[in-house]
């Protein structure tokens, strides 16, 4: 009998805890916001803005032609080589030198994005930087020496630019509101979880119908700790057997 009374003891009412957590609103709340507000101080004040500027070359040059489906996919499994090409050292050392950037390459190569859009011929070039326009002038820097590049592994004419980069208004980075919710409803959770642990550790018996329930026993009488003191009703999980 004391074992089955220890197994309905794990048992967690989900509908006190409910009442629990409303109980408790305005401590989620407080929590909630100071998180928020944590986060949205940090990622105003702490936070480096980055700016991305985006230039385009078409890798297939006036000299190349595509007469059948064969050159069609080897100039798809090209797109794929020029990619790793774009970031190469002689193209990114090239970039620093040009711009007399006080930087390296393992340092600029982290800031440099390349992509080829699905079916297409065409390298997007990504730069991301504090400042808005020398992302653009790394940006356009890049695709002139990518193309470069590619006409002198491929001996061929320099592909032409698509579209050339121009200075952003606004950093990609970081997202401040999005930074701002996942933290408020961190320090939520947070405090829930805490309620939670507390509600499930409180093992004490505190009403009669917790005697009841928990002990199968009738009480006579309950004398309050202290005069006017009401007994609480609150229901608790994990309680032990007197």
């Amino acid at each position: 009998m004391y074992q089955d009374n220890r197994d309905d003891d794990m048992e967690i009412d989900l509908v006190e805890v409910f009442h629990l957590m409303l109980k408790r609103w305005w401590l989620i709340l407080i929590s909630a916001i100071v998180f928020a507000a944590a986060a949205f101080g940090y990622t105003k004040v702490l936070v480096t803005p980055q700016y991305e500027a985006t230039s385009m070359i078409y890798i297939l040059s006036k000299t190349t032609s595509i007469s059948s489906s064969l050159d069609l996919q080897l100039s798809k499994q090209l797109t794929v080589d020029f990619e790793i090409l774009a970031t190469s050292r002689p193209v990114v050392e090239k970039v620093i030198d040009e711009l007399d950037l006080d930087t390296n390459y393992e340092t600029l190569v982290q800031s440099i994005r390349v992509t080829n859009p699905a079916d297409s011929s065409i390298l997007k070039i990504f730069a991301q930087n504090p400042d808005p326009k020398l992302a653009c002038d790394i940006s356009n820097a890049m695709a002139d020496a990518t193309a470069e590049q590619i006409a002198e592994v491929m001996v061929t004419d320099k592909p032409s630019t698509v579209e050339n980069a121009v200075i952003p208004e606004y950093p990609v980075s970081p997202n401040v509101k999005k930074n701002t919710l996942l933290a408020g409803l961190v320090g939520a959770f947070l405090v829930m979880a805490i309620i939670m642990i507390g509600y499930l550790m409180d093992d004490r018996i505190k009403t009669e119908e917790d005697v009841m329930k928990y002990l199968e026993l009738n009480t006579l009488a309950s004398i309050p700790l202290n005069k006017g003191e009401k007994p609480s009703k609150k229901k608790k999980g994990g309680k032990k057997a007197a």
